[in-house]
C-alpha cells in the first residue's frame, strides 16, 4: 500500500468512527482532499488510491492543474474553498463543481449571472464568519438570514453553510452554532472541519470535511 493509500485509509477510518459515534453513516460525509499548492503527481497518487473530491483555493492554480488531470481521470469533483473575487465568477463557474466560500451579495449576483451565461450550476455553500474574526472571509452571523434569502431569490443551488472556526480554541461550539444556523434556515449541507478537527465536525453533523495535511502530508 502506498503512502497516499495509507493516509487516505486512516482518514476514512477516522470519519467512519466519528460518524458511528454520532449515529451517522460515513458515506453521508464527503471527504474533500485539499490539493492547493500540491503538484499533479501528488494528486495522482490520491486519485489512484480512490479519492475523487479535491479542493483548491485559487482559480488560476486550478486552471493550470485540473484540465489535464480531468482529461486523464473520470468522475472527479473539484471544490473551490478560497476567497473568491466577483471578477473570477465566470472562471469559477466553468471549472468548479462546488463553491464553498460564497459570502456576500455582490458575489452572489455575479455567480447567478455566470451560471445563466455558462449553463453550469455548481453547488454553493454560504461561508459564515462563525468566530467574528476581521481577518477571515464569510458573512457575519446576523447577516446569514439575508444572505440565504438572496441565494434563494437568485435561485443559486444552495447546498448549505460553511465555516472555519478560530484557531487554537475548541472548535465544537462553533460547529454546533453552524449546525443550528443550518437547521434554522432549512439548509442541509455543513462544510466544516479540517485536518485538526474533522472528527469533531463529523460528530456534529458535517456533510463535507476539507482535509489537506492529513492526506498530503506537511507542505514543503
Amino acid at each position: 500500500m502506498s503512502d497516499a493509500s495509507e493516509r487516505l485509509e486512516r482518514v476514512r477510518a477516522a470519519i467512519a468512527r466519528a460518524a458511528g459515534l454520532a449515529g451517522r453513516l460515513p458515506e453521508d460525509v464527503t471527504l474533500v482532499a485539499v490539493s492547493k499548492t500540491h503538484p499533479p503527481d501528488a494528486i495522482e497518487a490520491l486519485i489512484a488510491a480512490g479519492q475523487r473530491d479535491f479542493g483548491e483555493n485559487r482559480v488560476q492554480e486550478a486552471q493550470a492543474k485540473w484540465p489535464g488531470l480531468r482529461a486523464r481521470h473520470g468522475g472527479l469533483r473539484l471544490h473551490f474553498i478560497g476567497s473568491l473575487q466577483s471578477n473570477k465568477a465566470k472562471e469559477a463557474v466553468e471549472l468548479f463543481d462546488v463553491l464553498h466560500s460564497v459570502d456576500r451579495p455582490s458575489l452572489m449576483t455575479a455567480l447567478a449571472g455566470a451560471m445563466a451565461e455558462r449553463g453550469r450550476r455548481p453547488d454553493c455553500f454560504l461561508q459564515v464568519n462563525i468566530g467574528d474574526e476581521p481577518q477571515k472571509g464569510g458573512c457575519p452571523v446576523p447577516e446569514v438570514p439575508a444572505l440565504v434569502e438572496q441565494a434563494r431569490r437568485l435561485r443559486l443551488p444552495l447546498a448549505g453553510l460553511m465555516c472555519i472556526p478560530p484557531a487554537d480554541v475548541e472548535p465544537a461550539p462553533y460547529f454546533a452554532l453552524l449546525a443550528k444556523l443550518a437547521r434554522r434556515h432549512d439548509v442541509a449541507g455543513l462544510s466544516m472541519g479540517m485536518s485538526a478537527d474533522y472528527e469533531a465536525a463529523v460528530m456534529i453533523g458535517a456533510t463535507h470535511v476539507r482535509v489537506g495535511t492529513a492526506l498530503f502530508g506537511a507542505r514543503a
